[in-house]
């Protein structure tokens, strides 16, 4: 045995063959025959003439640089990117169109000009031009540099060793299993190995029984499609198929008249069978599948099928992606009760598997996942980005901090320290409005900050200004700046920056296993980048994504800063790592339409009528394999659950198509896959075990020394719609945070507004220039010009305030047409105060503009940029700024001037849109001043309600008179209590 050879498609495979054999021999020391999978023949080839003969295979990121450079010197012609960070991706895609055509040995150059149908060749042609990149250009390359692409090299090693044996066959037993493709290479190579005396071919999965009508129906995206295309590169009939022998039998067979060996319709691969444990699938499950999912011409097969065996088999529903992760988890750990039991999910989709193996977590189980992490999520590779990014944005607010509160930033402190410094740094310059530009407008943010600490603040920026001096030289220094030397200013910034008081930032960031495998990629990335062109800084993010997609890396963030290792045997695989595996329980995750099976897409340069005249393999050709993974995994355990959420992304979800035809096929038979239980065990995991209990609305109760006396006549407003926004605000004492990068929004609209109006009414006053519109039109431009908005921010409000100022114009002439103000005051503050049996309470107002009429009364006006209250609201006392600013008028708090009984009460709706403004009086067909009383009244119960000690201070208490925002809202989790409590 130890002199045999056995071909497998996969590593994991073939790490899995060893494993068997270990656990068939007993522990027993054993000599393995060599097992080696097609993917690594370039590494070990078989045939060592060939692998001399050939030259070397071009770098992965030696392949993609240069390709991306001979994109960008397309110079933007007919769409072609102009940015080497659009380009790399686009390199990608031809390089896989390049493999693709390789494999299935087509000759892109001679195929590509008969492509197109005779209609669509113009369009085509621009199309043909782009391609000769792959055609032309890259060939060119590959010879002047003596190398060969990947899978050129892969088939040519393949050809030559196919030729090797045929010309001597080795005196050693041969066996190639788990072949599911149809690539030419492949297919010579195991023809030759059918026809040797010592050789042979296992077949995975091979539907022996389905007849000769249904088989030859069947279409590209049928689970058998691969395997009848292997039979045609074989040369060979199902008749030529013979069963599986048991190991212990012996290979005999003849060199003319031998059978290809492959695994029926009711044995299982030895393969994929040894050591299976106590339990072995139903023999009768692939018959049931098999029958479920013949082609649409066979289905009436259906009524004479024998009744389906589904032992074994289970549904998972959960209403979700989270809920089906935390299901899926449930099964996997609910298998580790059994001895020796091995569990799997198998899946395509990455975040179900990243949901998986962190809701395995909660069980303190570390699954095995193929897979492993993404190179570009690892902490090394997410600093860097971070850094990239803030670099690019000229350090700011966002992405100033998602830097400084990285593990790895210290700045040469304790990291602890670090985080205090930016947490202070935060508060100081970060929050709010945007500061100006780097480091000199972070400095200018802090000097002119309110609070303490501004000298901390301003050594922790020259701690930041000397780490990141190399990538902020490089920014500086031009617009654009080449690849290769912004890299590497970036890793010396990030070494900088990493470095703590007591550790370098190069061991920090490069010592573990994930920056080790960082530092070797972008060791490669280096030597490839000189030949690119400058790049403009702000594209350099993007750039290092780029370079960054596709590379993996075996460590996963769960056992980061852990302590164990992966669990034995719990496996997360992707569907070509499943290929030939088995276990006690699989688990088939992301059964839904569009994940498995898979998109069928063309791809970005060919339809599917090119592809199909060229020669490459239809796109349908990807959900048959996806097919036949799914029937291999669901033969590949006693018990296999089979998943598939309800929603998908907030939307109802498609099931896989296998699983609608296997429901339909039960149904028709009276019978169905029962279900399993772990979405409700998910469902309860969240749940108190006593039920759950409401939580019940806040009814802060704080002594009346400590309530507020003084109020504004806006928060009067908050007093009666939301009073525990007024006990976190003036008892508390809480005052929520600015936004970060704070971006001017409607209240900023409203705010510049008013400030136009008051600029030009505080340099006029009742006297009307004759060129009033193009001051007051200067007077609401300066105000935009003084905001420093970003610029397409102030051309979207410009026409707006363009229009409002000439609406006031018109008003205003109107008005002192009829009775010109004797007196003008804006923006005028004033408090008054009441004798209450509380003690003295304080009521404090800004009025936007108050007139004294000739008749002696007052006119206030209110500025609205957004809906202004109606009457129903005012007189209610839920909007009563207007009235209680006219109590305070008649009481003398604007000054003796403006002390007089109030005579309209006005709000001016400014929105600057289609109708510019509009002039919305208050009690037009009501009694104003009793209007006025009744608000006054009405305040002076409510200082009185909130005098008593036992009055709470009940969050929004009136559901019907809610207002709109509420910075208190979360504190006061009206969330948990609010639809409940509006309900009863």
């Amino acid at each position: 045995m130890s002199r045999g050879l056995i071909l497998l498609p996969t590593r994991r495979a073939a790490r899995a063959l060893a494993d068997a054999f270990l656990r068939a021999a007993d522990g027993r020391p054993l000599l393995l025959p060599r097992i080696t999978a097609f993917g690594a023949l370039d590494e070990a080839p078989l045939a060592l003439s060939g692998a001399l003969d050939l030259p070397p295979a071009v770098e992965p990121a030696q392949r993609l640089a240069a390709l991306t450079r001979l994109v960008l010197a397309m110079g933007g012609r007919d769409g072609a990117p102009r940015t080497a960070d659009g380009a790399w991706p686009l390199a990608a895609e031809l390089a896989g169109l390049m493999d693709e055509a390789e494999l299935a040995e087509i000759d892109l150059a001679a195929r590509l000009p008969d492509a197109a149908d005779p209609e669509h060749a113009a369009h085509w042609q621009k199309t043909l031009a782009f391609l000769e990149i792959v055609t032309r250009f890259w060939p060119d390359w590959l010879a002047e540099q003596g190398l060969m692409n990947p899978a050129a090299r892969q088939v040519a090693l393949l050809r030559a060793q196919a030729a090797a044996w045929e010309a001597e066959p080795p005196n050693f037993p041969v066996l190639v299993a788990g072949t599911t493709g149809a690539v030419p290479a492949v297919a010579r190579l195991l023809r030759t190995v059918a026809r040797m005396q010592q050789g042979a071919v296992v077949l995975p999965g091979l539907d022996t029984v389905m007849d000769a009508a249904a088989w030859d129906a069947l279409d590209a995206s049928h689970p058998q499609a691969g395997m009848r295309g292997v039979l045609v590169g074989l040369g060979a009939t199902r008749e030529d198929v013979g069963p599986w022998l048991p190991l212990t039998q012996p290979l005999a067979c003849s060199s003319q008249s031998k059978p290809t060996r492959g695994g029926g319709s009711s044995s299982p691969s030895p393969l994929v069978g040894e050591g299976r444990g106590e339990g072995f699938v139903p023999p009768e499950r692939f018959g049931t599948l098999s029958t479920a999912l013949l082609p649409a011409a066979a289905m009436g097969d259906w009524r004479d099928a024998e009744t389906p065996n589904t032992t074994g088999l289970l549904r998972l529903i959960p209403a979700d992606q989270q809920e089906e992760a935390a299901a899926i988890a449930l099964v996997l750990r609910g298998a580790l009760e059994t001895p020796g039991a091995r569990a799997a999910l198998v899946t395509p989709d990455r975040d179900l598997a990243g949901r998986v193996s962190a809701e395995l977590l909660r069980y303190g189980v570390v699954a095995d996942d193929s897979a492993g992490e993404a190179l570009a999520a690892t902490p090394p590779a997410v600093f860097l980005r971070l850094l990239a990014h803030a670099v690019a944005e000229q350090l700011a607010p966002v992405a100033l901090l998602a830097l400084l509160k990285h593990p790895l930033a210290a700045a040469g402190l304790a990291p602890a320290a670090c985080r205090e410094a930016a947490r202070h740094l935060e508060l100081l310059a970060l929050r709010g409005p945007r500061p100006a530009p780097g480091l000199t407008g972070l400095r200018l943010a802090v000097k002119h900050a309110r609070g303490n600490g501004q000298d901390a603040a301003v050594a922790f920026l020259a701690r930041l200004e000397e780490c990141l001096a190399p990538a902020l030289r490089m920014a500086s220094a031009a617009a654009e700046v080449a690849p290769e030397a912004a890299l590497r200013a970036l890793i010396e910034a990030a070494e900088r920056l990493a470095a703590t008081d007591g550790a370098s930032g190069a061991i920090r960031l490069w010592g573990a296993e994930e920056g080790e495998a960082l530092a070797t990629h972008l060791a490669s990335i280096l030597t490839v980048l000189p030949g690119l062109p400058d790049q403009p800084v702000v594209r350099l993010p993007a750039l290092l994504d780029a370079v960054l997609e596709g590379q993996t890396i075996r460590t996963r963030r769960a056992l980061r800063g852990r302590v164990g290792a992966e669990h034995p045997r719990v496996f997360i695989w992707g569907l070509l790592e499943a290929r030939l595996q088995s276990a006690e329980l699989i688990v088939l995750g992301g059964l839904t339409d569009g994940v498995w099976p898979p998109a069928t897409e063309p791809g970005p340069w060919l339809s599917r009528r090119m592809r199909e005249r060229i020669g490459l393999p239809p796109p349908e050709e990807r959900v048959g394999q996806a097919a036949h993974d799914f029937v291999s995994a669901a033969c590949a355990a006693p018990d296999v659950v089979l998943s598939c959420p309800r929603r998908r992304d907030g939307a109802p979800a498609v099931p896989a198509r296998w699983l609608t035809r296997l429901d339909a096929f039960l149904a028709g038979q009276g019978t169905a896959l029962a279900a399993h239980p772990a979405a409700q065990w998910a469902r309860q995991l969240g749940q108190p075990a006593d039920g759950p209990r409401p939580v019940a609305p806040p009814r802060p109760l704080p002594d009346v020394r400590l309530r507020p006396r003084r109020l504004s006549v806006t928060e009067i407003e908050t007093w009666l719609r939301d009073p525990y926004a007024i006990y976190a605000r003036h008892i508390l004492r809480l005052r929520p945070l600015d936004p970060l990068d704070e971006s001017a929004d409607a209240a900023r609209y409203g705010e510049l507004a008013h400030d136009g109006l008051h600029r030009f009414l505080r340099d006029h006053g009742t006297a009307w220039p004759v060129d009033a519109h193009q001051r007051l039109r200067e007077a609401m431009h300066g105000t935009l010009l003084r905001a420093g908005l970003r610029d397409a921010l102030r051309a979207w409000w410009t026409p707006r305030f363009t229009r409002i100022a000439a609406w006031v114009v018109e008003t205003e002439i109107g008005r002192r047409s009829v009775a010109p103000p004797m007196a003008l005051f804006t923006e005028i503050a004033g408090e008054h105060r009441f004798e209450r049996p509380g003690g003295l309470f304080t009521l404090r107002g800004r009025a936007d503009r108050i007139e004294r009429r000739p008749d002696g009364k007052l006119v206030i006006i209110d500025y609205k940029t957004g809906t202004p209250p109606g009457q129903g609201d005012v007189e209610s006392g839920f909007a009563s700024q207007l009235p209680l600013e006219a109590v305070m008028a008649a009481a003398g708090a604007f000054g003796p001037e403006l002390a007089a009984e109030a005579g309209e009460l006005v709000y001016w709706h400014l929105t600057g849109g289609f109708e510019p403004g509009k002039v919305r009086p208050l009690f037009k067909n009501g009694d104003l001043a009793a209007g006025v009383a009744a608000a006054g009244e009405k305040l002076l119960a409510l200082i009185d309600a909130f005098d008593d000690p036992a009055r709470c201070y009940l969050a929004q208490p009136h559901p019907g008179a809610r207002p709109r925002f509420s910075d208190y809202a979360q504190l006061a989790r009206l969330a948990e209590w609010a639809v409940a409590d509006d309900a009863v």
